[in-house]
């Protein structure tokens, strides 16, 4: 019995899915099967019960399972502590974040943890933030930069690193709408508006723009903010994105922010499952991001 075979074995019992444990634990379904019949060999029982849908867990698996966690965290305190006295942590921390926030707030993040740590390879993606925390959730990543929703999973840990604002923008100059957006009293329903598809962002601009009584003419519900101030530059409508991608865009002088009621700001923080925690190459990042965040 080796720890990534119990490894294994907590994820599988966590997404009931052998395609999704493979996919997520970088092992083909077939070496994933044979790992858990190994396993089932030394306990002497099975310890899933298997269909075309699902993956159930037997008698002897929920036994287990409080025992493999138990094991694993023991392990990696031991991996930790052994590691602290040698100060040599090596190995691979998976990021996630998107693409403004890898220039915007990773570059402070990981400077020291670089220079500390230099054995540590980190793996980078960017995508849409909205996905940050099922990407975390599913094991795709160790580590995301996220808004921090109002309602945190359980198993989920977050650290505080920013505060983002967010504004309505519009394009500069001339656009079939600009003359209804200079009225005193627009007619919101003849503007069109761009906005993030889902997230954080998106709530806060459904409560914005229930507040602000708008029934909004939607032109496009966009997966990642730095498309919503391009399409706005390009002239398509008026988007709400936060400040922080506005302010980096390559077209930031395309576009204009316009001066209405606020928006109600987001948290930004790190998060990842919290039994990541106690993996000493996610926990030495984590200790390096307490304390990054200043009030405004």
């Amino acid at each position: 019995m080796n720890i990534k075979s119990l490894q294994l074995f907590i994820h599988l019992c966590d997404s009931k899915s052998f395609n999704k444990t493979a996919t997520a634990m970088h092992i083909s379904p077939s070496a994933l099967s044979r790992q858990i019949q190994k396993l089932e060999e030394e306990v002497g029982q099975s310890l899933f019960i298997r269909d075309n849908r699902s993956v159930d867990l037997t008698n002897a698996g929920r036994k287990l399972l409080p025992v493999a966690l138990n094991m694993t965290s023991e392990w990696f305190s031991l991996r930790s502590e052994l590691c602290e006295q040698t100060k040599e942590l090596e190995g691979e921390i998976r990021l996630f974040c998107s693409v403004t926030a890898s220039y915007s707030h990773l570059p402070e993040l990981l400077n020291d943890f670089r220079v500390r740590y230099p054995q540590i390879e980190l793996k980078l993606s960017t995508g849409d933030p909205a996905q940050a925390i099922d990407r975390v959730m599913d094991s795709d990543i160790d580590i995301a930069i996220s808004a921090i929703p109002e309602h945190t999973p359980a198993r989920l840990a977050f650290e505080l690193i920013g505060q983002i604002p967010l504004s309505v923008i519009a394009p500069v100059g001339v656009s079939n709408f600009s003359q209804e957006l200079k009225k005193e009293d627009p007619q919101w329903e003849h503007i069109p508006f761009i906005l993030p598809e889902s997230g954080t962002a998106r709530d806060r601009a459904n409560i914005w723009l229930k507040k602000m009584k708008i029934k909004p003419n939607i032109y496009a519900q966009v997966a990642g903010h730095e498309a919503i101030v391009s399409m706005v530059a390009l002239g398509c409508g008026i988007g709400i994105a936060p400040d922080v991608v506005i302010n980096n865009s390559p077209v930031k002088d395309k576009v204009q922010k316009l001066k209405l009621a606020p928006i109600k700001a987001f948290d930004l923080g790190i998060c990842c499952k919290r039994s990541k925690l106690n993996d000493p190459l996610v926990n030495a990042l984590w200790q390096l991001a307490e304390g990054k965040f200043i009030e405004p």
